[in-house]
């Protein structure tokens, strides 16, 4: 049998765009040898455009503000408790120099129209009580939350699985091209052949990985390693997210309601290594204690590594590839739970023969 659709990847983007198609009244097909475990399982779920917004990347911050403002209603539309908190986010500088920093990132902010306020030193305190007294000011960023990323999975299954998507736990090695040169289907690693009338790429680091197209075809994205760890206490040590600055080193602080908090992240660039290394452990941990002295008080619970999908420009590749009946929607690096409901807008707008929305329309996989 073929199917209208078969997304590869099951990650948040492709969960959600396979929920999306078929509950427009197309069959989906979903590829994926363990459904949401990917970097969407190792994810803090930090919705930052504001704190993301970098020199020499305002098109891709515009990007991000449009998809921070599409999530009260895509959350709503789960119907799921996804744990989605529009609390804020407080960045701090542990010291002068990375208070400089922070500074020159406001004023990029300020410049591009984003609502972000200078923080004294007390003021974050004030703010966040659990920061360390030496901390030296920062700035407030009211419109960056947070969303819980293993709820989102959770959310995402349920939703697919009660639009009549298929799911097909097996590692996809290929696409399959028909005579007239358009994709219509996607090889398995058993040789089994699954027919379609689109194929969707959403295999994060793995995109590029994937044959049976010329080369060129998939976009260059590769993997970029980032360390996170999960502590848990009694209760919330922090109100909001707390991004920070110590000495250079960039480390984040993501408290959930029942008491946990994700630390992260490191970003290395090791190819598809996913081991965890006591190293970046323990200077993430000795980054954010530097911020937070009470996470010495918490129960360590997890180590994890995950590949985020990084592209050369940091920006996502979501549209129709070069060949016909073949998109893909994939390399959104540090952004991936951010961007996920106007990805998966544009995903179900494209196989419905509409453009992507407007913000999109300049990360297409052929720039």
């Amino acid at each position: 049998m073929t199917e209208d659709a078969i997304v590869v990847g099951g990650g948040v983007i492709g969960l959600s765009s396979a929920w999306r198609v078929a509950s427009a009244g197309a069959s989906v097909t979903v590829v994926d040898p363990s459904p949401g475990r990917g970097a969407s399982w190792v994810a803090a779920g930090m919705l930052a455009p504001v704190t993301e917004a970098t020199f020499g990347e305002e098109g891709l911050t515009a990007l991000l503000v449009a998809a921070a403002a599409r999530w009260p209603q895509f959350a709503a539309d789960l119907g799921a408790d996804v744990g989605y908190r529009p609390c804020g986010t407080v960045v701090v500088a542990a010291d002068a120099s990375d208070r400089a920093v922070v500074d020159d990132l406001l004023a990029f902010q300020h410049s591009l129209g984003l609502e972000a306020e200078r923080l004294s030193a007390s003021d974050c305190r004030r703010l966040e009580p659990a920061l360390a007294p030496g901390v030296r000011g920062g700035a407030l960023v009211p419109g960056d939350h947070q969303v819980d990323n293993r709820l989102l999975v959770a959310a995402l299954l349920e939703a697919c699985q009660d639009a009549g998507v298929t799911m097909v736990a097996r590692a996809a090695t290929g696409i399959e091209v028909g005579p007239d040169g358009s994709a219509a289907g996607v090889r398995l690693d058993d040789a089994t052949v699954l027919g379609a009338g689109a194929v969707v790429v959403a295999a994060g680091a793995e995109t590029a990985r994937l044959g049976g197209v010329p080369a060129g075809t998939l976009p260059a994205v590769r993997p970029v390693k980032g360390h996170v760890v999960r502590l848990r206490g009694p209760e919330p040590l922090l109100a909001r997210t707390v991004r920070g600055l110590v000495h250079g080193r960039p480390c984040y602080l993501v408290p959930r309601r029942d008491g946990s908090l994700v630390v992260g992240a490191t970003a290395e660039e090791r190819g598809f290594d996913r081991t965890v290394q006591a190293g970046a452990v323990h200077s993430l941990l000795d980054d954010a204690r530097s911020l937070v002295p009470g996470i010495d008080e918490l129960e360590l619970v997890e180590c994890l590594a995950g590949l985020r999908p990084g592209s050369p420009d940091n920006g996502p590749f979501v549209g129709w590839s070069a060949v016909a009946r073949l998109a893909v929607a994939a390399g959104h690096y540090r952004n991936g739970i951010l961007l996920t409901p106007i990805t998966s807008d544009a995903v179900a707008a494209l196989l419905a023969g509409h453009p992507v929305p407007e913000p999109l329309a300049a990360f297409g996989p052929c720039r």
